[in-house]
Parts: structure tokens; C-alpha cells; sequence
């Protein structure tokens, strides 16, 4: 016989959810707040927004979840194979009686949450080609109004004024102020940009700040300012006042400038260089129109001493006219008289052709009465037919009393 199971049951008799509900509580108490090392892997995100994971090592695996509303707060996008540091609580999920974790932060191992967020956003922003060369425009020889994104006081603004004046007294500066650094920066140099770009005075736009530290300039790698820049149709020049690290700002921007007050000499023209220019331009344009000057007037003395005195030309071609006329005029006469001779001639002929001329000579033509037919033959009449005459005057009816073929 089997011992009975009852007899040998020192606690009472739990039920499946009972235990369950006993080991989640354990486990929270116990693992309230953990910090976690591992590989992500089978990782998905349904459209409620949450993140599902498992997260590994050589030995083992745990499941893994982290609500939407903590996953928003990561600055970049997990994904299979990326090596974490993961804080949470570990608890069972009762329905199944699963061990996981609920996450509540992340952060990649072996470098900063923000940096690999950064990569992360300059390989798809490349990928759109935001940072081709393609896509970028020129910047204008001499603007008229230069747009400037940055702080209302400080280095940056001062660097610039001061060079924009010094190199094109006469430029219009047109400030949209902004914050540079904290929450806020990003939002405000994107608005600005797009202010400036609806304005539409502005011929090109800086935008940028001073030195400072990665973290101080970190608004010029949000993604938000990096597409107002590249949708810009003013051309931008970045001035980020940085010589190592580089911004999304500088790699959008139609152009780069180490500091401030370099951006301010690149989208200007130095008057004072530019009037030195001129001045060497006219000269060579003086020179260049005196020696011009100085072969023209060389060939024009050459063609007048080739020259005879137009009178005597005048009076030559005067005779040659008067040459050409008279042998016009005979001509004229001559082909005159040709003509009148052709026609006469050609009227004689007519005339001995004509029928009248035959009738003056002694013959008639008799004709048809009734018809007024021209017989031509005796065959055509017969006797006792009458006949009209046609003389070279006048006319008379007669009678046929014979007939001879």
C-alpha cells in the first residue's frame, strides 16, 4: 500500500494561481529594482507601443517588457543583438506563471544612451540624403539681408555683427533670437528657420552659437533642427562654434563654419578687398583700351594715306553716269525702234491673212441664208437653192441653177 499524501502534507493545499500569486509577490519584494546585463533578442513592438524581449547571456534568458511610456523615454531604437543595461523589477506573470522583467530604463553597454541615439539618427538621415552634396545650395556673392539663428546676447551674435560690418558695411541684419541650450533650443531654432524662410528677405541664414561643451550644443543635433535646415530654401551656413565634434547642423547646413565670426566672413564679400580688386580691374581695363586706342588710331592713318581725294572720285563717278545714261538712252531708242518695226511687220501679216483682204481682191464667200454656214464645197447645195453672197462690199441672194462637182 501506498503512504497517503494527506497524511504526509505538513501545510495546506495551494491552488495554481494561489502560488503564483505568492512567487510574484516574493520576487517583487525581493527584486523591487535591479540592474540587468545583456544581448536583446526576439525583440517586437506591436501597435500598442510596447517593447517584447528576451534578454540573454552564454548561460540563460529571461523575457523582458517595457511599456510604451518608458519606452518613449529611450533615446534610441533597441534592436536584436544590441548589448543593454537594463533597471526593472522582476516579477512573474501569473497568467502563465512567466519570470520577466518590467523595464523601466535602458541604456546601451559600453557607450552613452545619447550618443548611439545620435548615430542612430545621422545613418537615417543620410540614408534620406540629407547630407548630400547634391542637395545643397550655393552661397550668394553679395546678400543684401543675412538672416542669424542664435542667442539675443553673447559672443556669437557680437562676432558676428562685428564682422559683417567691418566686411559689408552695408548688409541688413536680420536676427531671429533664440535659446541655444536646454529643452527648449531645438523647438525655438526650427521656428526661427522657418520664420526666416517665410519672411523671405533673408539671402542666406547662419545659425549657430558659441563654444561650449557636447552637451551645450546638443540641440543642433535634434532631428527636428536638422530637417528645418535641410528644408530651408535660404541657404543655411552652420556656425556652431566647435572645432572636434560635429552636429547634425553642420552636415545639413549648405555650408560649415568653425566659429561665428568665420561664418560671418564666409557669406560676405570684404568691401575693402573687393574695392582693391577694382581699382587693379580698371587699371588693366585702362591700359588694355589705351593700347586698343593705339592700334585703331595706327590703322586709321594707314587707310588715309591710301585715300585720293573724294572730289576727284565725286567727278569721275559723275562722268561714268553720264557715260552709262547716254548709252541707256541709245539703247532705249534702238530696242524702240526694233519693237515698232516687229509690230508693223507682224501687222502686215495679219492683214493678208485676214478674210476681208481676200474679199477686196475679187472673191466672195457665200454663206447658208438660213444657217449662215460658209459653203465650202458645190456638192453642199443643190439647184434652185438659194444663196447669200458675201462680197468686200456688201452683199446679194442668188439662185443655183446648176451644180458641177
Amino acid at each position: 500500500m501506498f503512504p497517503s499524501v494527506a497524511a504526509a502534507r505538513p501545510a495546506p493545499v495551494l491552488s495554481v494561481s494561489e502560488l503564483n500569486h505568492r512567487l510574484r509577490s516574493t520576487l517583487e519584494d525581493r527584486f523591487a529594482s535591479v540592474w540587468v546585463a545583456g544581448e536583446i533578442s526576439n525583440l517586437r513592438v506591436p501597435a500598442s507601443g510596447h517593447v517584447y524581449f528576451r534578454l540573454k547571456d552564454p548561460g540563460a534568458q529571461i523575457a523582458a517588457v517595457m511599456f510604451r511610456s518608458a519606452a518613449a523615454r529611450v533615446p534610441f531604437r533597441p534592436r536584436d543583438g544590441m548589448e543593454v543595461i537594463i533597471r526593472g523589477r522582476v516579477s512573474l506573470y501569473e497568467a502563465r506563471g512567466d519570470v520577466q522583467v518590467y523595464v523601466d530604463a535602458m541604456e546601451p553597454k559600453g557607450v552613452g544612451g545619447a550618443q548611439l541615439a545620435l548615430q542612430q539618427l545621422k545613418e537615417k538621415l543620410a540614408a534620406e540624403g540629407l547630407f548630400g552634396a547634391d542637395r545643397k545650395q550655393p552661397l550668394p556673392a553679395w546678400p543684401r539681408t543675412v538672416g542669424v539663428v542664435t542667442a539675443r546676447t553673447g559672443a556669437a551674435i557680437h562676432d558676428i555683427i562685428t564682422t559683417l560690418r567691418s566686411r559689408a558695411p552695408g548688409v541688413r541684419i536680420l536676427l531671429r533670437p533664440v535659446t541655444v541650450q536646454g529643452k527648449q533650443a531645438g523647438a525655438e531654432i526650427a521656428a526661427a528657420l522657418r520664420d526666416l524662410a517665410e519672411d523671405g528677405t533673408a539671402d542666406v541664414i547662419i545659425v549657430g552659437r558659441g563654444g561650449g561643451s557636447i552637451e551645450d550644443l546638443w540641440a543642433f543635433n535634434e532631428e527636428r533642427v536638422a530637417r528645418a535646415i535641410a528644408a530651408c530654401p535660404v541657404p543655411v551656413v552652420s556656425a556652431v562654434g566647435h572645432e572636434t565634434d560635429v552636429t547634425l547642423a553642420d552636415l545639413v547646413a549648405d555650408a560649415r563654419a568653425a566659429t561665428p565670426t568665420a561664418a560671418a566672413a564666409l557669406v560676405t564679400t570684404d568691401g575693402r578687398a573687393a574695392q582693391a580688386h577694382l581699382r587693379r580691374v580698371a587699371r588693366a581695363l585702362h591700359v588694355a583700351m589705351a593700347a586698343v586706342a593705339s592700334r585703331q588710331r595706327a590703322r586709321l592713318n594707314a587707310v588715309s594715306r591710301q585715300l585720293r581725294d573724294p572730289r576727284a572720285r565725286v567727278r569721275s563717278q559723275r562722268l561714268r553716269i553720264d557715260e552709262l545714261g547716254e548709252r541707256a538712252r541709245r539703247a532705249a531708242e534702238s530696242t524702240l525702234r526694233f519693237s515698232r518695226e516687229r509690230t508693223r511687220r507682224g501687222a502686215e501679216r495679219l492683214h493678208a491673212l485676214s478674210p476681208l483682204a481676200v474679199l477686196q481682191r475679187g472673191y466672195a464667200i457665200a454663206r447658208d441664208p438660213a444657217s449662215g454656214d460658209v459653203i465650202r464645197s458645190a456638192a453642199a447645195v443643190a439647184v434652185d437653192d438659194r444663196l447669200q453672197l458675201l462680197f468686200a462690199s456688201g452683199r446679194a441672194t442668188v439662185r443655183v441653177e446648176d451644180t458641177t462637182d
